[in-house]
Order: C-alpha cells, then structure tokens, then sequence
C-alpha cells in the first residue's frame, strides 16, 4: 500500500493565521497562559529569527522582539484548519486518516493518475525473475505530492507531504525540507536507518528506554530480535519495531465525513457592537463558502453560536428558502438575526456552522427576464421576516375542503425545476377558471316557477370589477354544497355554471342563508 502524508509544521501558528491573515509576515507568537506565565507555543519565522523559541515566557520573548505580537492559541481555529484539510484530501482519495495536529494520510492506491507509474528494475527489464518488487516510477507520486501541497496552501495553510509505503516512513517524509519526498517501494527501512529514535515515537518513555540498551538509530532497533522486544515492551514494542522495519500493523483508518461544516474565531476582546463582529464574521464565512465551494455544495442552514462574556452562550439557527454559497447573503442574515434579537453580552467568540445541501438549478428563459437568483430571493425574504415577522412570511397551499377559496399557509420555500423536461399535455377541450377574489356580488332575478331558483338575468353590483351583465342563456345546477356546519359560521351554498346571451360563462352561487348571489369565478 502506498501512503500519503501531508504535514502543516508548526500547525496552531499556522491555523491562527487562516483566520487574521493580516498577521503573516508580522513577528507573532502564539501563547497559552494568562499574564507573564504565558508560554510560548509557536513563533513565526521573523519571530525565530530574531531568537524567540517555544518554551520562553512572554515578557522573555518581548524582551528579545518588543513590538512582538501575541495571540492565545485559538482550538477553534485549529480545529476549522484541520477540518479544511481533509476537505481537500477528500478530492484526491477516498480514505483519508485524520492524523490530528496538522497531519492527515491518504491511502494512494487504485488513483489513476499512479496506476501507470511502474517500471522495472534495470537488472531486470520485465520485473521478474529477481525476487525483487519492481521500481516505481517517483514522477507521478511526486506530481501528486506537488498537486497536494497546492490545494492545501489554497485554504490558507503551509504543507508539506511525503510518500511511502508505510505511514511513519511517509509522516517522516512530509517533515524533511525537499519537499515533497517519495521513499521508493521496499526501502522504507532504509530510508528510517540513520534517522533518531526519537522519529520512531512522540513517547519520551521509549526513546529513553531505548537509548538506555545502548541504541543510537532507528536501524539499530529494526536489528533487534521481534521476539525479544515484544517480550520486553508488549505490544507497544512489536507495533514500534515493525514500523522501524519499514511495516504498518495498523491499516490507515478512514475518516467519517463530517455532517456540517463550521468556522469560527476567539476573540481577543470582547465585542459589544454589532459592526465589530460583522468585520471578523465576514472572514469566517469567507472561509466557510470556499471550502462549502470546494466540495460543491451551498449552505441550506446557517447555525450560529456565539460565546459571552463572562460564562454565556448564544445560539442562533437561521434557514434559507435555496442553498447558497453567497457571502453578502449569509452575512445580511446574519446582521437581521442580531438587529431582531441582540445577544445582550459581549461576544468573546463565534462559530459558524453550515448545514450543506447541493446548490438548487434555476430554470432559465430563453427570451424572457432572468428568473430572481436563490441567493437574492434568500435576501429578500430575510429582510420581510425582519420588518413583518418571520410568520408572515408564507405560501398558500391548497387546503382539504369544499369551498373553493379555502387555503392553508406554510413556511416560503420555492419549488425546484424539474429534473426532466416533460412534454406539454395535450389539450382536452377542458375550460380554465379564473377565481374572483374576492366574490363579486350580484343581483340575479330568479325563474318564479323554478322551485331551485334558477336565474333569469344577472347584474353585477354597483362599482363591481368586472362588470357581469346579461340574460341568462344556459344554465346548469344547482349542486349544493354545505361545510364547517359544526363552527359558529356555517357555510351553505347552491352553484350554478351560465352561459349569458351576450356572451360570457360563469360560476355563480347562492348563500342559503342569506339568499344572496355571488359570482365565483369566469370561466376562460
């Protein structure tokens, strides 16, 4: 199996920075503690150079570089970069392994663009016949390292990546300068050889323990017996050894990939105005949209969660009408959210979450006007639910009834386009109703022999839109309906189609109770 490492040194320096980019270039040091017992983390390369390391206090490190910046090292942040990482690990291999601080491992084999790296041995052309495993060409490994490196400085992180046939000959890789660097097939053990024991483990215990039976390098613990060092060190031992052999006994373990995506910041100082936290918000969704734009979704749910000053926490969920990936949108939520309800503390953290979904495809008109952007109609509708209240913003939906303009309501959410053009249904003869809303009222003189009433004429009130009038020609009905008998205000109706002599078909009803007529709708 051949494995992938890609590495991010000095990797809670480097998530700072994704999220105050204004920072690179800048003396920083990243600090945990409070007041002159904070100690130094991670110094960038200005800051090393002029001798800040990681262990010193901050006023040791301030004396040495006095305008020094300092930032308390941010897990949220850490925890966004990593996340950011595997995202883009995901686009080269299906099983990825989430190594934790800055370091991740792909699992290389079956990907095309290495299928046809191999090559044979030049004592042995066909790769046969020697016992040997036959050389692989590094120039499609390398190409691919190059390609991983690139894609992960696009989200904002330094990387660096290495290429091996084991995951600590590949993790040992990825941390060497050349950058990146494959270790061909079969000289793993090799390539560990010269390199400290305390490559082999982050276990200070081991090292020491090692060093103590008078072992130099990892090639002299690969010399020892298996038998011997799994008898003295258990299992820990057997997994070490096999790993300075250049083994995996562990299979690489792929990650879950992750139900939402979030991006978030601590701040240094607590924030009580709302344009303060928009500015830092702003970067986040930035951040957010471009990795929601590299797996090719959109946000269908925004979730923020904001952290109070002293011990407080906010939590607020906003749902958008289509899935988008604009940040002006999502930002404008955000500031509607926080004008309707304030958080009421001062902010000392946030964190983003985005509930993904696919982007939704818009139908487009080939010679009308450009149909309204999911991302417009989001803002739009965001800017109704905060001037008329978020419950009335709604849809009519047709509702389980007998009477014709009987409707229910529901939350706003556009239908999508169809999947598949369907043909136009072919015409039947069938007429179309054009409803009036509301009923216009009429004065009908009624057939006196007809014990149903049947009209004779009908004319449409005074200042009546539109204007009905005529002899009627046609008619057929009544066909009664009654409905909500059990309410305080029962509804009993007879309807009637006419077709009136001077041209025109309608649908008309009588109210029962009060012998009053109405005209229902216009048939076209």
């Amino acid at each position: 199996m051949r494995v992938a490492c890609v590495f991010v040194p000095l990797f809670p320096l480097a998530a700072r920075l994704r999220s105050e980019p204004d920072l690179k270039g800048e003396a920083v040091v990243l600090v945990e503690g409070n007041g002159n017992a904070a100690r130094v983390v991670a110094a960038s390369r200005s800051a090393r150079r002029a001798g800040v390391d990681a262990g010193m206090t901050l006023p040791q490190a301030r004396a040495l570089v006095p305008k020094l910046l300092a930032r308390a090292r941010d897990r949220e942040s850490e925890r966004a970069a990593q996340e950011a990482m595997l995202e883009v690990a995901d686009a080269f291999s299906p099983r990825v392994e989430d190594g934790g601080e800055g370091v991740m491992y792909l699992d290389l084999d079956g990907i095309p663009a290495l299928s046809g790296g191999h090559k044979g041995r030049p004592d042995d052309p066909n790769g046969a016949g020697t016992g040997l495993v036959p050389a692989r060409d590094p120039g499609p490994e390398r190409a691919l390292g190059r390609d991983l490196i690139a894609a992960v400085e696009k989200t904002g992180l330094p990387a660096r990546a290495g290429i091996a046939s084991s995951k600590l000959a590949a993790r040992v890789a990825a941390g060497l300068p050349d950058s990146p660097r494959v270790v061909p097939p079969g000289e793993e053990a090799k390539f560990l050889a010269p390199l400290p024991l305390a490559r082999l483990s982050p276990e200070i215990g081991i090292s020491e323990t090692l060093g103590r039976w008078g072992l130099r390098s990892i090639g002299d613990f690969a010399k020892l017996p298996p038998g011997e060092v799994e008898s003295r060190l258990g299992s820990l031992g057997r997994r070490l050894h096999a790993s300075a052999c250049g083994r995996d006994l562990r299979p690489l373990e792929p990650r879950l990939p992750a139900l939402c995506l979030s991006e978030g910041l601590e701040l240094e100082w607590p924030l009580v105005a709302l344009e303060p936290f928009l500015f830092v918000g702003h970067a986040a969704l930035e951040r957010l949209t471009a990795r929601l734009d590299g797996l090719g979704l959109a946000c269908r749910r925004l979730e923020l969660t904001m952290t109070l000053d002293p011990d407080g926490c906010d939590a607020r969920a906003m749902a958008l009408p289509a899935p988008t990936r604009d940040v002006k949108t999502l930002l404008t939520l955000v500031r509607l959210e926080l004008e309707a309800r304030p958080p009421g503390s001062p902010v000392v953290g946030f964190t983003f979450a985005a509930h993904p979904d696919k982007p939704r495809r818009a139908q487009l008109a080939l010679f009308g006007a450009p149909a309204l952007s999911p991302d417009r109609l989001a803002t739009t509708i965001a800017r109704l639910a905060a001037l008329l209240g978020a419950d009335r913003v709604v849809s009519p939906r047709a509702a389980d009834g007998h009477r014709p303009e009987r409707f229910a309501s529901s939350g706003y959410e556009p239908p999508p386009p169809p999947e598949i053009a369907r043909p136009p249904r072919a015409g039947r003869g069938l007429l179309a109703v054009r409803v009036l809303r509301p009923p216009v009222e009429l004065e009908v003189m009624e057939s006196p022999g007809d014990p149903g009433g049947r009209p004779v004429r009908v004319r449409s009130a005074r200042d009546a839109t539109p204007e009905i009038a005529g002899s009627v020609r046609v008619a057929a009905g009544p066909w009664s309906m009654e409905e909500g008998w059990w309410s305080d205000v029962p509804a009993a109706r007879d309807y009637w189609d006419v077709e009136l002599a001077e041209g025109g078909l309608y649908r008309l009803y009588r109210d029962c109770a009060s012998r009053a007529w109405f005209a229902d709708g216009v048939y076209d």
